[in-house]
């Protein structure tokens, strides 16, 4: 028996029978390693120019440094360095950059997850088609197009329907913040709805055939189920709201008040920033040097906020198979 196994060994292997075969390329697929290096040539992009931008605001920054003591540009309460004697506490502006964003995020967030909620639960998907691009167009109108908006239209029409506020001149926080946050309405509305749609079908059944209604089961299970994405976009969002020039610089005014008031003029960081850069300013003075003294600081600022959202993603992520 054993002998006649050997020669069928031997004649299978003699009449030509191939082994299985690898399912591994012979050869490099030459298209693929391009793609591949390709890949790694834009994240290694992104990273040389992250680097560039921290090195140009650092030098400067550095400069700025040895004339203004840290403690007093951070914890000073008068800014005024184009004039003189000039001050150099950037936290009336700070403060300014924070109240802005606080009035935006407090118009964007219920705007932007009721519209992923309804998008996501209670829009059918022809209705989805239409609302969806729409409220995205609303990301690509220019910013200083919502800025002469919120000073010539919604200024005067928060003036009417709030009599009873102290307005006092043509620009205000509030109105700024408002505008702002019309602006980051389409940021959280769309990643919401994207990490709401992604919550598997079987958990929206589940409920359901516990019978709870469709708002019990968008709110109970679907909200949490998607909360990392949802608070992934608040602090995107969030991020865009700090940076943005046009709208504040507009419509908040160029006046560094150390105030929280929703109809006083105030001046943020980027609008210092924009409004000084654009001037007669000497290279090489100290108020050239506050210029990048104030983008580093913001730029830790967006820092710090991007940190604070990647905790908070693994802190809230839910995985589904």
């Amino acid at each position: 028996m054993e002998a006649r196994d050997a020669i069928g060994a031997s004649r299978a292997t003699g009449a030509g029978i191939r082994p299985p075969r690898s399912l591994q390329a012979p050869s490099g697929r030459y298209g693929e390693r391009a793609v591949e290096g390709l890949l790694a040539l834009c994240a290694v992009l992104s990273i040389v120019t992250t680097t560039a931008i921290v090195i140009s605001l650092l030098e400067p920054s550095i400069e700025f440094f040895r004339e203004v003591p840290i403690r007093d540009f951070l914890f000073g309460t008068d800014w005024a360095p184009t004039f003189t004697p000039a001050e150099f506490g950037v936290l009336p502006i700070v403060l300014a950059t924070m109240v802005t964003t606080f009035w935006g995020l407090l118009v964007a967030i219920p705007l932007g997850i009721g519209a992923a909620i309804y998008l996501s639960e209670y829009a059918s998907p022809r209705v989805r088609k239409i609302v969806k691009p729409t409220l995205e167009v609303l990301a690509g109108v220019p910013t200083v197009a919502i800025g002469f908006f919120a000073l010539f239209f919604l200024r005067p029409l928060l003036e009417d329907l709030l009599p009873f506020l102290p307005w006092s001149g043509p620009q205000a926080a509030g109105v700024a913040g408002l505008a702002v946050g019309l602006m980051i309405v389409p940021i959280i509305a769309s990643l919401s709805e994207d990490a709401m749609s992604a919550v598997p079908m079987g958990l929206r059944e589940a409920g359901y055939g516990l019978g709870a209604t469709r708002m019990r089961v968008a709110t109970r299970i679907v909200f949490p189920a998607a909360l990392s994405g949802i608070v992934a976009s608040i602090v995107l969002a969030t991020s865009r709201a700090v940076g943005e020039t046009m709208i504040v610089l507009l419509a908040a005014g160029a006046s560094p008040n150390l105030t929280v008031g929703f109809t006083e003029s105030v001046q943020t960081m980027t609008a210092f920033i924009g409004q000084t850069a654009t001037g007669d300013i000497a290279t090489g003075t100290i108020t050239y040097y506050t210029i990048f003294a104030v983008g580093l600081l913001l730029f830790l600022m967006t820092l710090i906020l991007n940190m604070i959202s990647i905790r908070l993603v693994r802190r809230f992520h839910e995985a589904y198979e």
